[in-house]
C-alpha cells in the first residue's frame, strides 16, 4: 500500500515536472522568436538570426497575452513539489522573468527608448554586426536578411517614439544628445571602416560583401538619416529636461518595478539608498586602510586624484590599454583551478570598442557562441589613454572576463543539459552583475592584481559601484541632476569626469541596472560569510563557487535558498 502510494506520487511529481520542462522550454523558444537580437547576443546556436525584433504595438499586445497566460499557468503549480530537481530551476527563473516583464509594463519603455545603450535601436544593431555569424551560405543569407530588416525596425522606433511624445513619455534631452553625436559619427565613418560593414569584413565572398554594402548605403544609411532629422527636428526640443524617470506618467511606480525585475528584491528606493550610503563609507575606510599601508597617506581623496591625474599612473598608447588587459586575462585563467572546481572551455579575447562607442563606454564582454564558433569577446574603451589610470584597467578586466562575467556565462552555456535552457541563457542582473563585482574582491584573494596601484584601484571601482546605489536612487526617486549625480560620484571616487559622465548618462534610460552591482555583491559575500560560519573547517571556496554558478545567473532570491540548502546538506 504503501509503496503503491509512493509510484503514485512520484508519477504525479514527474508529470509534474515534465510539464514544467515543456512549458519553460515552449517559453526560451518564444522568447527569442520575440527578441531575436538576444539570441544572437547570447551566443544561442539556433537563432533566429534572421530578424530583428517587432515592437510594434500590435506584436507587443500579442506578446504580453502571452505571457499572462504563462503566468497563469505558472500560478497554478506548486513549485515545493520540485525541489531538489532541475525543473525547480526552469520554474523559478521563469516566473522571475514573465513576473518582471509584466510589471515593467507601466514604464513603457517601448515609446522612450531614444538611448545609446540598454534596448536603443543604435547600439543592438552595432552589437549584432560584431557578432552576427558568417562562412557559410546559410550564415550570409541571415545576415543580409536581418540588415534588410533595419530600415522597418527603425520606422518602428520612430512611430513609437512619435507616440511616446503624444503620451508625455519622453527620454531625457542629453540622452537625446547623445544619440544625435553617435549616429551623426556613424553616418559621417566610410563604409569600409563602418561597423555595420563588420560581417562584410569577416566573410570574403565576393557577391556577399558588394550585396551588404548596397544594403548599407542604400536602406540603412538613408533610414539613420530619416530617424536623426527625425530627433533633431521633432523630438530634441520636447525631450525632458529631467533626467529620472520619475518625470514620465507612472514614474515612480516604474523605478519601482524596475527594482524587483532587476533585482528580484523587494526593496523601497529609499532602503536601497540608504545600503548605498553605508557601503560608500566602508569601502572609504578600506581604502583608507590601504592608502596608509601601501602609500604612506591616509588622505584618500588626494591619492585617489593622483593615481587618476598624474601621468606617472596614466596609460601613453591605446596598444599599451590592449596589452595590459591580455595580460590580467592570461594570468586569471591560471589561477582559477584553485577557487573554481569547474572551469569555462570556450577562450575570451580582448578586442577595442568601434570608433563611434568608444567615448560613451568602459567595457562591456559579449557571451561566446554555443556552438563554439565565436570567443567570448570583452570590448574595452582605449579612447583618450593618457587620462585614464593603471589603476583602474585590472579591476575591470577580472570583472568582464575572469573570474567575473566570462567565468560565470560561459560556465552556464556549457552546463549543456544538465540545467535548463532557460537558466543557460536568461540573465538576472541581480546576480550576473553581483557576481562580478565579487569576482573584482575574488581577485584580490586570488593574487591576481600586479600592484597595490591596482588593488587600490579595486576598492576604487567597488566604490563607484556603491555610489550608483546612491546615485541611481537619487536620479529616480529623489530628483538628483545630472550635476548632483556626477559631483557625488566624483567626491567618493575621484573618478575623471569622464568616466563619471559615461555612467550617470547610462542609467535615465536603463532605470534600476546600475543597482545591480552593489546590491549583489553584497548578497554573495553575505552568503559566503553565512556559509563559512555554519561550515567552519567544512568550508571549501572551490565547492562554494560551484554551488553559486551551477545554475546560471539566478534571481537572488533562488542562489539564497541554493546556499542554504547546501549549507544544509552539507553539514
Amino acid at each position: 500500500m504503501i509503496l503503491a502510494l509512493a509510484l503514485v506520487l512520484q508519477t504525479n511529481t514527474d508529470s509534474l515536472a515534465t510539464r514544467v520542462r515543456q512549458l519553460a522550454d515552449s517559453y526560451v523558444i518564444a522568447y527569442f522568436e520575440r527578441h531575436p537580437d538576444e539570441a544572437t547576443l547570447d551566443g544561442v546556436a539556433s537563432g533566429p538570426h534572421d530578424r530583428l525584433p517587432d515592437n510594434s504595438p500590435a506584436a507587443i499586445t500579442r506578446w504580453q497575452e502571452r505571457e499572462d497566460a504563462w503566468l497563469d499557468q505558472l500560478r497554478h503549480i506548486d513549485p515545493r513539489r520540485l525541489e531538489g530537481r532541475p525543473e525547480a530551476i526552469a520554474y523559478g527563473v521563469m516566473h522571475d522573468a514573465i513576473e518582471g516583464s509584466v510589471a515593467t509594463r507601466v514604464c513603457r519603455f517601448e515609446l522612450w527608448s531614444v538611448a545609446h545603450t540598454g534596448g536603443g535601436w543604435l547600439s543592438t544593431v552595432t552589437s549584432l554586426a560584431t557578432l552576427q555569424g558568417v562562412g557559410t551560405d546559410q550564415a550570409r543569407r541571415q545576415t543580409l536578411a536581418r540588415w534588410r530588416a533595419v530600415p522597418a525596425y527603425v520606422a518602428t522606433e520612430m512611430a513609437n517614439h512619435r507616440e511616446g511624445l503624444r503620451r508625455g513619455y519622453t527620454a531625457p534631452r542629453h540622452n537625446v544628445e547623445i544619440a544625435l553625436k553617435e549616429i551623426d559619427t556613424l553616418l559621417a565613418t566610410p563604409l569600409a571602416s563602418s561597423p555595420l560593414y563588420d560581417p562584410a569584413r569577416r566573410d570574403s565572398t565576393p557577391e556577399f560583401v558588394a550585396e551588404l554594402g548596397h544594403v548599407i548605403e542604400q536602406q540603412i544609411l538613408p533610414a539613420m538619416r530619416q530617424y536623426r532629422d527625425f530627433l533633431a527636428a521633432e523630438y530634441l526640443d520636447k525631450a525632458r529636461q529631467e533626467i529620472g524617470v520619475y518625470a514620465n506618467p507612472h514614474g515612480l511606480d516604474c523605478y519601482r518595478a524596475s527594482i524587483r525585475a532587476v533585482t528580484g528584491l523587494t526593496l523601497s528606493p529609499d532602503s536601497v539608498h540608504r545600503i548605498g550610503l553605508v557601503a560608500v563609507d566602508q569601502l572609504e575606510n578600506a581604502m583608507q586602510l590601504i592608502a596608509t599601508r601601501a602609500f604612506g597617506t591616509s588622505d584618500v581623496s588626494r591619492l585617489l586624484e593622483r593615481l587618476r591625474g598624474d601621468t606617472a599612473y596614466t596609460f601613453r598608447t591605446r596598444d599599451e590599454m590592449l596589452a595590459g588587459a591580455r595580460d590580467a586575462v592570461a594570468r586569471a585563467r591560471s589561477a582559477i583551478p584553485r577557487y573554481f572546481g569547474r572551469l569555462p572551455r570556450a577562450p575570451v579575447v580582448v578586442e577595442p570598442y568601434p570608433a563611434f562607442r568608444e567615448r560613451q563606454s568602459v567595457g562591456e564582454w559579449n557571451p561566446p557562441a554555443e556552438d563554439g564558433s565565436r570567443p567570448g569577446i570583452y570590448y574595452l574603451s582605449t579612447y583618450d589613454p593618457r587620462h585614464k589610470s593603471r589603476a583602474d584597467l585590472e579591476a575591470l578586466s577580472f570583472h568582464e572576463t575572469i573570474p567575473g562575467h566570462h567565468l560565470q556565462g560561459a560556465i552556464a552555456l556549457e552546463r549543456g543539459d544538465s540545467i535548463p535552457a532557460i537558466a543557460r541563457y536568461f540573465w538576472s542582473p541581480g546576480m550576473g552583475e553581483g557576481w562580478a563585482e565579487y569576482a573584482e574582491q575574488l581577485a584580490d584573494e586570488m593574487g591576481l592584481y600586479s600592484s597595490d596601484t591596482a588593488r587600490f584601484g579595486m576598492l576604487a571601482d567597488i566604490t563607484l559601484s556603491a555610489t550608483l546605489l546612491v546615485v541611481d536612487t537619487g536620479i529616480h526617486a529623489f530628483g538628483w541632476s545630472r550635476e548632483e549625480a556626477i559631483d557625488y560620484i566624483r567626491q567618493h571616487t575621484h573618478v575623471p569626469l569622464l568616466r563619471a559622465e559615461v555612467g550617470v548618462d547610462r542609467y535615465p534610460v536603463w532605470p534600476a541596472q546600475g543597482l545591480s552591482y552593489g546590491l549583489g555583491r553584497l548578497e554573495i559575500r553575505r552568503l559566503r560569510a553565512m556559509a563559512y560560519q555554519r561550515l567552519g573547517k567544512r568550508f571549501d571556496i572551490r565547492a562554494f563557487h560551484d554551488r553559486v554558478l551551477e545554475n546560471g545567473a539566478v534571481p537572488l532570491p533562488m542562489l539564497r535558498a541554493a546556499i542554504e540548502q547546501w549549507i544544509d546538506a552539507s553539514r
